[in-house]
């Protein structure tokens, strides 16, 4: 009797080292080399959100984390990826509002579903986007804009950062907000599209601010104002375009974190904590904050309410403007 009762014991303690160590544990985790898919070409937010993160990561951790940037369909091919990789926190995602609040509503066949095939981990900034011009333009408010527009109806083109990204739904929505037709030319990823608009083969682009606002201050481009309700506070002296002529206009662009769905709570759990303490880091804020992003950092259950709200922001503005990507 004793016998077995020691076996048993000892088939219990094998049993829970097993499972102390099965995939579902975050004990263990990371044991080897994270992927983190940045959905755009490198140069733009999303990129450098990840590279931050990812080197954060790295020191927090002792294991590398691999930026791979996989461009296209406004962040769509990037996503799809990351929701087919196996759930077990070896692939994240730098999702954004055109991949998880935009798309659905503009692509007609979408390959993914941002909230069914998604563990969100945390909502990491918010931001808005800026109207810039190239110099050559001559214009210097939004109302100079909307008469130039009406002047030249189909005549001025603007660029995004691809089909269904925050940057074309701002020139969208500004097209219908005002009553303009400006003609809009999609890149993989927001550097390209600077690249042209510096060289002028577009004239405007609703970009981050993260991105335009080094350009605009070295006079390469323009800047006219800002897509948000309210100034952003890295350049107060721009307007809001709702104050320069379009009541109501209001565009904020976001980034956050993802994993496949799927990958054990644990692990999103460990994902979260360390993610939301680099945010807190100083010089993390500090230097996000002198990108004009706002830090934020909230549970996962936060940020899956917060997508969900989002997508329903957005499905009405998306059909208002007419947009569509088939």
């Amino acid at each position: 009797m004793t016998m077995t009762l020691r076996r048993a014991g000892a088939f219990v303690a094998a049993a829970a080292c097993v499972c102390a160590a099965a995939p579902g544990s975050a004990q263990d985790y990371p044991a080897k080399p994270i992927r983190y898919i940045v959905p755009f070409a490198a140069g733009g937010m999303t990129d450098i959100l990840g590279r931050i993160f990812g080197q954060k990561l790295s020191e927090a951790w002792g294991q590398q984390v691999i930026v791979d940037n996989r461009p296209g369909a406004a962040g769509g091919i990037g996503s799809d990826l990351a929701a087919k990789a196996p759930p077990d926190g070896y692939t994240l995602l730098g999702g954004t509002i055109s991949s998880h609040a935009i798309n659905v509503s503009l692509y007609s066949r979408l390959p993914y579903d941002p909230v069914r095939d998604f563990a969100p981990i945390t909502l990491y900034v918010s931001l808005p986007n800026m109207l810039v011009v190239h110099p050559s333009l001559p214009v210097k408010s939004v109302r100079d804009l909307i008469a130039l527009a009406k002047a030249k109806p189909k005549q001025l083109t603007f660029a995004s950062a691809g089909n269904g990204t925050s940057q074309h739904l701002s020139g969208e929505l500004f097209n219908a907000m005002a009553g303009v037709e400006l003609v809009h030319v999609p890149y993989k990823g927001s550097a390209p599209g600077l690249a042209d608009l510096v060289g002028g083969q577009v004239l405007m682009f609703f970009d981050n601010i993260t991105t335009s606002l080094p350009l605009a201050k070295s006079g390469k481009i323009r800047a006219i104002a800002v897509t948000t309700a309210r100034r952003a506070s890295v350049a107060p002296e721009l307007p809001t375009i709702a104050e320069s002529g379009l009541a109501g206009y209001d565009v904020s662009s976001w980034q956050g974190v993802f994993a496949p769905a799927g990958t054990p709570r644990p692990i999103v759990a460990k994902l979260n904590a360390q993610i939301v303490k680099i945010l807190a880091m100083p010089d993390v804020r500090e230097r996000l904050t002198s990108l004009g992003a706002d830090p934020v950092g909230n549970t996962p259950e936060q940020f899956a309410a917060y997508v969900k709200a989002e997508i329903a922001k957005w499905a009405p503005i998306v059909k208002a403007t007419g947009a569509r990507v088939d």
